[in-house]
């Protein structure tokens, strides 16, 4: 039986997000998110954060400004999907770069 993806979503717990973190879990994928310590302690977030901890998935506590928890992150990982709002959009030049530095996802344009 092949192995199965180790997915990491970044901006899994936005409106988005969330359906991917919890279709990624369900299909048995070992599913990391990304997620900003201040949302972890977001009583409106709770309830979404402790079905991810029950589905098994793996959350690390930082955001897309911190290149270290990115990288570290990253490393873990074979897919990663960016699911993070517009306002965030240009971090995508920060998750890119990590990737890049990291080598270990196949990055297909």
């Amino acid at each position: 039986m092949a192995a199965m993806s180790k997915i990491l979503v970044l901006g899994g717990t936005g409106y988005i997000g969330k359906f991917i973190v919890k279709a990624s879990a369900e299909a048995g994928h070992p599913t990391f998110a990304l997620v900003r310590k201040g949302t972890v302690s977001n009583p409106e977030k709770s309830k979404l954060i402790e079905s991810f901890k029950s589905s098994a998935v793996t959350l690390n506590g930082d955001d897309l400004s911190d290149h270290e928890s990115l990288d570290k992150a990253i490393k873990q990982v074979d897919v990663v999907i960016f699911s993070v709002g517009g306002p965030q959009i240009d971090d995508q030049v920060k998750l890119i770069a990590a990737i890049t530095e990291a080598g270990n996802i196949n990055v297909n344009t």
